[in-house]
């Protein structure tokens, strides 16, 4: 549900918009929070580095989407945000949204709806991260993610994102896509992968 939609317009007017160069980062673990975020445009990765110094993408966040919700009731970030792209976010601060929670039931009871989704989403997610081949974590993707026409996915970033979103290094993406593509299972486009039809990947 857009924020618009259920955000007061107080909370709203106090708003601030950043604009973030490509490699920026929002924020770092550990941070003092300030708010939650709206991507208005571009797209920022929520991640965390390992022991290794491998950064582990949790989520890829893009326009109209929200992220850092859980800032609200916490002290301090639990991973980085850094820009992916050039983007604009719009940061809406924690004591505006808070006081305007403690006023109005029913933004607080939409702001719960739209964490119960996100809850929904991650455990999609893990689902799709624990399974181990490459080509069915893929297929998984495209099953759940397929629009009203039964063939059609529409790919919200670049290949590289929805590697990072998968687990998997965008070489191993590309290699299921294309053998996909050979076996007549799949067609890449443009910022899509429509199945074959009558078929499924």
């Amino acid at each position: 549900m857009p924020v618009k939609d259920w955000l007061p317009a107080a909370v709203r007017a106090a708003s601030v918009d950043r604009r973030l160069k490509s490699g920026e980062a929002l924020f770092r673990l550990g941070d003092k929070t300030v708010g939650f975020y709206e991507i208005v445009a571009g797209r920022v990765r929520l991640a965390r580095v390992d022991r290794a110094g491998h950064e582990i993408v949790l989520h890829v966040a893009g326009p109209g989407e929200t992220f850092a919700e859980a800032s609200l009731y916490s002290n301090s970030y639990h991973c980085d945000a850094i820009a992916s792209t050039n983007a604009v976010v719009r940061i809406y601060p924690k004591a505006a949204v808070l006081a305007a929670f403690d006023k109005d039931r029913a933004a607080a009871q939409a702001f719960t709806a739209t964490l119960a989704r996100q809850v929904m989403k991650l455990r999609t997610r893990i689902e799709q991260r624990n399974i181990r081949s490459a080509r069915e974590r893929v297929r998984h993707y495209l099953a759940l993610n397929v629009g009203a026409d039964g063939r059609t996915v529409e790919l919200a970033g670049t290949l590289k994102d929805l590697a990072a979103e998968l687990g998997l290094s965008h070489e191993a993406l590309y290699r299921t896509l294309a053998a996909l593509e050979r076996a007549g299972a799949i067609k890449r486009g443009k910022g899509k992968i429509t199945l074959a039809r009558g078929r499924k990947a």
